[in-house]
């Protein structure tokens, strides 16, 4: 997941994995979100509609790039999980820590609060 796709709307940094989040590229997806966060803005958004998996370590990845960002002064939500993805966030309680929204739109404007 090198490289991994990203755009900055507004104040937001919005990223969009796709496919899947596992042990065989969550170390690039950490170390990719990780210098984005250091570069840009500290709001930041999961873009999920491309995303089909998330295992243990891409939760642990997700954790730890909201840790970084309300370190700088931010935060993180997720927008448009596909209903497999929802379900492991659910079950993990990464939904109510997070958020779950429906838009990337919606999910921007509930870090401005």
């Amino acid at each position: 997941m090198a490289n991994l796709p990203h755009e900055i709307l507004g104040n937001a940094l919005v990223l969009k994995p796709s496919r899947r989040i596992d042990s065989s590229n969550a170390k690039a997806f950490e170390d990719d979100a990780s210098a984005l966060v250091d570069a840009g803005p500290k709001l930041v958004v999961v873009d999920a509609s491309e995303l089909d998996y998330i295992s243990s370590a891409g939760l642990r990845v997700i954790l730890t790039t909201a840790k970084k960002a309300k370190a700088a002064g931010g935060g993180l939500t997720i927008a448009c999980a596909r209903n497999n993805v929802k379900e492991v966030l659910a079950v993990s309680g990464f939904d109510n820590i997070f958020g779950l929204h429906a838009s990337v739109e919606a999910a921007i404007a509930s870090l401005g609060k």
